[in-house]
């Protein structure tokens, strides 16, 4: 079996930025979910949930990096939390606070944060690995099943 998540060294983290500043932690958090027990992959989840997709809606400038590597965990039998990497992702798709936001006060395309480039980024990064969804779909865990059809359906629309 490959070795998980050894893409990471290629982004460059520490110029790029999630919600709390620098984006340099999203390597470890991704390296905890990969390789932790339930309540330290959990943990790391919540973690890096609040820097990429912070509130459940708000993406920023790492979430499409981030996106990958969410995928590659989801689909990895012996990482402990894939239903809520799931729902992550499908959080990330849904997103759309920085675009319904820009159409109301179009002065936001002009901030020198390209916020709502970075949102279409990150959902574009969901839906670029979305063949993903018939090994998750197939899985025996129907919790992890309900959850990859939720999102199916959202890409699906």
């Amino acid at each position: 079996m490959a070795t998980p998540l050894k893409d990471l060294g290629h982004v460059p983290w520490d110029t790029i930025k999630d919600s709390s500043g620098s984006a340099e932690a999203i390597p470890i958090l991704l390296h905890d979910v990969a390789r932790g027990d339930e309540p330290t992959a959990r943990a790391a989840l919540g973690d890096l949930r609040e820097r990429i997709c912070q509130y459940g809606f708000v993406v920023d400038q790492a979430t499409a990096a981030t996106v990958p590597f969410l995928w590659e965990l989801a689909r990895l039998p012996q990482v402990n939390c894939r239903v809520q990497i799931v729902h992550l992702l499908k959080s990330i798709a849904d997103a759309r606070q920085w675009e319904s936001t820009a159409s109301a006060y179009p002065k936001l395309l002009n901030y020198p944060h390209n916020y709502v480039g970075w949102e279409r980024e990150a959902r574009r990064a969901v839906r670029a690995d979305r063949g993903a969804l018939r090994q998750l779909l197939a899985d025996p865990d129907t919790e992890l099943v309900e959850a990859a059809s939720e999102l199916a359906s959202t890409l699906a629309s």
